[in-house]
């Protein structure tokens, strides 16, 4: 069994606490990443189950033993950071063995687990070559066959891919997805700023906040169910769109009237005494369409940007009440133009209701 269990975790440097009590159950062979943004005290966190920061508060189990004076060599951890680190000097083979024969692995084990490694990753017609002479993406993938040849309990993967260009980055996502789905049983916990990356690798998606967890789920979850308005901006391109309203109708369905004064009915259940409250309204750019009804439209702004991407176009409009633009994200080219009042409409079970406070309203 290679479960992680995380029980009040806490760091501090000095009298700055930076993680706040994590609690967290990852299951034997779960692909788990952690997201938030810069500061948010993901690569802390990972860091911590390596062994590489000294755990200030709490326990930390690998595989159901506690670990938090176990060194890393002895955690059963193999981690590939964001640089390859690999040594310039040795081929991709010597690269992705010389861990083992630190070990004093027998040379046949070592030559078998390399092979597999190379394999798994296709990386057999480079084992000969110099890291110089590979690409960056392949480099990367080196460095995640060294990690694997140690035959790890958990892998851990701190921001991998973001030295890569886009291109590069977005195959070696594939070659990880890949990865996970040839290893059924190996724990993954991967950091990463790239929800792109987060939506499309793992099972269960962690998003962190000042050293705090906001809400922990499958991707999907998370993107039609945030827990507040932190994760519901930070999951989805481009991001929610929010606007201040206020209750008008209680019941079984709640109706919102908007700054820009129209109104918009949801089926979402409120009690009487939150009639007059003052609520955010959330919407996703793709679940706008744009309607031509003088009457029938929830949203209504003028165009200030256009961004038209040929598969999607982009148009943020300014809306009255809210100091951000609104963002529609419409289907194929788009015939707007900059100055032109956008009348918006969605299906009411994509809209969004989160209180004062920022929690989500079911």
């Amino acid at each position: 069994m290679t479960a992680v269990r995380l029980k009040s975790i806490e760091k501090s440097y000095g009298t700055v606490k930076v993680i706040h009590g994590i609690d967290l159950e990852i299951e034997d062979g779960e692909f788990i990443v952690f997201v938030g943004p810069s500061g948010c005290g993901k690569s802390t966190l990972l860091r911590m189950i390596a062994g590489l920061e000294d755990i200030s508060g709490g326990t930390l189990e690998i595989g159901g033993e506690v670990v938090n004076d176990v060194p890393p060599s002895k955690r059963g951890i193999a981690m590939v950071f964001q640089s390859y680190a690999l040594y310039p000097h040795m081929t991709v083979y010597d690269n992705m063995a010389f861990g083992m024969r630190i070990a004093k692995e027998p040379k046949q084990e070592i030559d078998r687990r390399v092979r597999e490694a190379a394999d798994i990753l296709q990386l057999t017609d480079y084992l000969h070559r110099l890291p110089k002479a590979l690409s960056g993406g392949q480099r990367q993938r080196v460095a995640i066959g060294r990690a694997i040849c140690r035959d790890p309990k958990v892998f851990l993967f701190d921001e991998p891919l973001s030295n890569l260009d886009a291109a590069l980055r977005a195959a070696t996502r594939i070659e990880i997805a890949k990865l996970g789905e040839s290893m059924p049983g190996t724990t993954m916990i991967y950091v990463t700023h790239d929800q792109v990356e987060a939506m499309t690798l793992a099972d269960r998606i962690v998003v962190l906040c000042q050293g705090r967890i906001e809400q922990v789920g499958a991707p999907l979850e998370l993107y039609e169910r945030p827990a507040n308005l932190f994760v519901a901006k930070f999951i989805g391109s481009p991001a929610m769109n929010i606007l201040p309203a206020k209750i008008v109708v209680t019941g079984a369905k709640t109706t919102v009237a908007l700054s820009a004064g129209a109104e918009a009915t949801l089926p979402i259940p409120t009690p009487e005494s939150a009639k007059g409250s003052s609520v955010h309204f959330g919407v996703r750019p793709e679940d706008l369409t744009v309607t031509t009804g003088a009457t029938q439209f929830i949203i209504e702004g003028t165009i200030s940007i256009i961004e038209a991407l040929g598969e999607v176009t982009l148009l943020y409009a300014d809306v009255a009440g809210s100091t951000e633009p609104l963002i529609a994200k419409l289907p194929g080219n788009q015939p707007f133009k900059r100055g032109d009042t956008l009348r918006l409409t969605t299906d009411p079970a994509r809209l969004h209701l989160f209180d004062a406070d920022g929690k989500a309203m079911r």
